[in-house]
Order: C-alpha cells, then structure tokens, then sequence
C-alpha cells in the first residue's frame, strides 16, 4: 500500500473515534444481503435521554452499543445500489426516518462502502 493510502485509512480511522450526536428519529442496522444481493437497512426508533444516550421507547432503557438487543425494526430498506436505498430513504419516505444532516452524510457513507463490498465480495462492517 502507498502511503498516500495508509494515511487516508488512518485518518479515517481516527475520524470515526469523534463524539457524535445522536438522531432523535432513530438509527439504522446496515448490511449486505448476499443471497439477495441486496443492501439492507433495518430503522429502529429511538428517544434521547438527557444524557445524550438512545432509548428505547418501548421500556425508558439506554440501548446498549456493545451486546445485541432484540428489537423490531420499525421498516427495513433495501437496494442494490447507495443511491436506490438512500432515494428509498431521503426522497420517498415520508416523514423521512433520519433528522440530522450528520447522520444523512453518515448514512451514505456507509451504504456506498456496503455496495463496494457487496459489488466486490467483500466483507462489509458498519462503522
């Protein structure tokens, strides 16, 4: 790898350890359907709490980050590009899911590596 690449990787890298602010109209489960070659994003909602911390608005609990919850998404969305999920998403759903711009930006960053990856056979995490 050069290291114009490496840094590029690295910064990111580092990029993705910054705080955020999470979006009050939920959050999304993103990943990549290889039997039905398909991008899939599973919405859940979720609440605020005055610590900044998503809520589950079925029980007032935080949502933890670092174990599975079972919970049932609100809609799953599918593509076979970033640019027909995000369309599903930003343009034809209505009220749109996603209230921040932050995590709009996010969003297409993430589905646009899961097509990468599924175009290229390639194991997709989201960030």
């Amino acid at each position: 790898m050069n290291q114009t690449v490496i840094q590029a990787i690295d910064l990111d890298q580092e990029l993705s350890k910054r705080p955020i602010d999470l979006d009050p109209g939920g959050y999304f489960i993103i990943y990549v359907d290889r039997n039905e070659n398909l991008i899939r994003a599973k919405h859940f909602t979720n609440f605020i709490d005055e610590r900044g911390l998503a809520c589950d608005p079925e029980t007032g609990k935080p949502i933890p980050c670092d174990t599975k919850v079972e919970r049932v998404p609100t809609r799953v969305f599918s593509g076979r590009t970033a640019k027909e999920i995000c369309i599903q998403i930003f343009e034809q759903t209505h009220p749109c899911p996603v209230t921040r711009l932050d995590h709009a930006s996010y969003l297409g960053r993430e589905f646009q590596r899961a097509e990468t990856a599924l175009l290229n056979h390639q194991e997709y995490i989201q960030d």
